[in-house]
C-alpha cells in the first residue's frame, strides 16, 4: 500500500539509491529549504515538504542519464504515495523526460530552488568563513551574472523558477539565503 514517507524514511530511500555525500548533503540541503519555505507557505505540511526535498534526486546518484525518469520506478518500487512521486520530480518538467509539471508552489519553489542551492552552496565554497551566514545577495548575484562559475547550475532554470512563482530573482536568491542559514 502507497504510503507517505517522513523525512527521515525519505533520507534512508536517498541513501539507498545514493552513496556519494555529496548526493546526500544536496538531498538534505533542499529538504531544508523546502522545509523553511514550507513554514511560510504551507505550515499545516512542513514534513512532507521536507520529504519531497529530500526525494528529489533520489535516482542520480545510480541513475544521472536517467535523472527523474527512473526515479519514477524506483519510488514506485517502494511504495511511494503517487502525490509524492509527482511533487519530487516536477523539479525535472522540461529538463528530462518527466512530464510532472510543477503546478503547487512547492513543486515551483523546489523547482527554483534545486539549481540556485547548488550556486548558493558553490559561493559560500569561495568565502573565506565558508559559511552562508555572512553571505550576501549582491555577492551571489556576481557569481550567477559569471556562466563560468558552477556552470553546472542552470541560470535558465533559476530565472524560469522565480518567474513561474512570480518573485523578483532578489526574492528568490534573498530567501533561499535566508532558507541555508536556517539549516
Amino acid at each position: 500500500m502507497p504510503y507517505i514517507p517522513d523525512p527521515q524514511q525519505a533520507r534512508e530511500l536517498l541513501m539507498k539509491y545514493n552513496k556519494e555525500e555529496f548526493h546526500i548533503r544536496h538531498g538534505e540541503v533542499v529538504s531544508g529549504v523546502l522545509g523553511y519555505f514550507a513554514q511560510k507557505h504551507d505550515p499545516d505540511r512542513v514534513e512532507y515538504w521536507k520529504t519531497v526535498g529530500m526525494l528529489h534526486d533520489v535516482d542520480f546518484g545510480m541513475y544521472p542519464e536517467e535523472h527523474c525518469v527512473k526515479a519514477i520506478e524506483l519510488l514506485r518500487g517502494e511504495d511511494v504515495d503517487e502525490g509524492v512521486i509527482q511533487s519530487a520530480l516536477s523539479h525535472g518538467y522540461g529538463l528530462t523526460g518527466v512530464t510532472y509539471k510543477p503546478e503547487h508552489i512547492m513543486e515551483k519553489i523546489l523547482f527554483a530552488v534545486d539549481e540556485l542551492t547548488g550556486l548558493i552552496g558553490a559561493a559560500v565554497l569561495m568565502r573565506p568563513s565558508k559559511s552562508v551566514s555572512d553571505l550576501e545577495y549582491g555577492s551571489v548575484i556576481k557569481k550567477f551574472k559569471d556562466k563560468k562559475f558552477a556552470a553546472g547550475c542552470s541560470r535558465d532554470v533559476i530565472k524560469q523558477g522565480a518567474d513561474e512563482l512570480g518573485w523578483t530573482l532578489q526574492e528568490l536568491i534573498g530567501e533561499t539565503i535566508f532558507a541555508m542559514r536556517s539549516l
